[in-house]
């Protein structure tokens, strides 16, 4: 595996400010290792121009991107995935920097979010194809059909607990659909959208159709309100009231997936051994957060 400290150094030089302060300022923001509180990189907080020019320019991608059709898409989604299957272990480096977890649960997230990204690219044409619908009794001697249309920009605000694979589920859909992303990773594991964004600049370069934007609270709020055409959340059952308050200001669209608790059914004639193991997986496993 690439050596951690090289990656991480990158990743900093990457989306290091001017500020030398390990901690943060009015600009930037730390990411920490939480096995050990050691900084893992320092990033950027996007300000209300940043992500106006973000979504701006964006926008302005997404008319290449639409027009390459469903083809044309997947073939270069094809490329975004072969980037992140060849930088799989890389990525998996920055997932266990910033949330802890270990290599191998990192590595298996990195395989699921490729997953995502293919199913998504072939399966779009199918489930987004124009079809005929009935025209109904009135309109007998007409003709329907029903088909659907990039909505333009996506803005996606994402978990830390599984900072590439749940995201893409936005991402990867969004893309295939014909839409630009705006990508607002957590800022507990913001370095994976930073990365994701320059594996993506692998696979088309020169064609922002998908950026990542780092920061805090304020960060995701101000990319609510930039004029994006839908938000796609996960996180907390709180954070997604502050966002959905956020989107009603513009009238934004959004789909949420927020936190909760699952529950656990076991059957009076279960194997009680295995059901305690699973039980204490499922409630320490990925720091509770599967």
């Amino acid at each position: 595996m690439e050596d951690l400290k090289n990656m991480t150094e990158q990743l900093g030089r990457q989306s290091t400010s001017t500020s030398t302060d390990p901690k943060s300022d009015d600009h930037t923001f730390a990411s920490l290792d939480p096995r050990n509180d050691s900084v893992v990189a320092q990033h950027p907080i996007a300000d209300q121009q940043e992500i106006e020019k973000a979504v701006a320019s964006a926008r302005t991608a997404s008319k290449w991107w639409d027009q390459l059709g469903f083809q044309g898409r997947r073939k270069v989604l094809g490329n975004f995935r072969a980037a992140i299957a060849t930088h799989a272990e890389s990525m998996a480096a920055i997932i266990s920097a910033e949330t802890g977890k270990p290599s191998d649960d990192a590595l298996l997230e990195v395989m699921l979010a490729v997953e995502h990204l293919d199913w998504a690219a072939r399966n779009a044409q199918k489930v987004l194809r124009r079809r005929r619908v009935g025209a109904g009794l009135i309109s007998a001697n007409q003709s329907a059909s029903v088909g659907y249309r990039p909505m333009g920009v996506v803005g996606v605000i994402g978990p830390w607990n599984y900072p590439l694979y749940t995201p893409m589920g936005s991402i990867g859909y969004a893309l295939a659909a014909g839409n630009a992303v705006v990508f607002k990773p957590s800022e507990l594991s913001p370095g994976v959208g930073v990365e994701l964004a320059r594996l993506w600049n692998i696979a088309a370069p020169g064609h922002p159709v998908l950026q990542t934007i780092t920061g805090d609270g304020k960060t995701g709020a101000l990319l609510c309100s930039s004029g994006v055409d839908k938000i796609a959340f996960t996180g907390s059952t709180a954070t997604a009231k502050r966002v959905m308050a956020a989107c009603a200001d513009t009238l934004t669209p959004l789909v949420a997936e927020c936190g909760g608790k699952d529950a656990m059914l076991v059957d009076s004639d279960a194997n009680l051994d295995a059901a305690v193991s699973f039980a204490a997986f499922g409630a320490v496993g990925n720091g509770g957060q599967t």
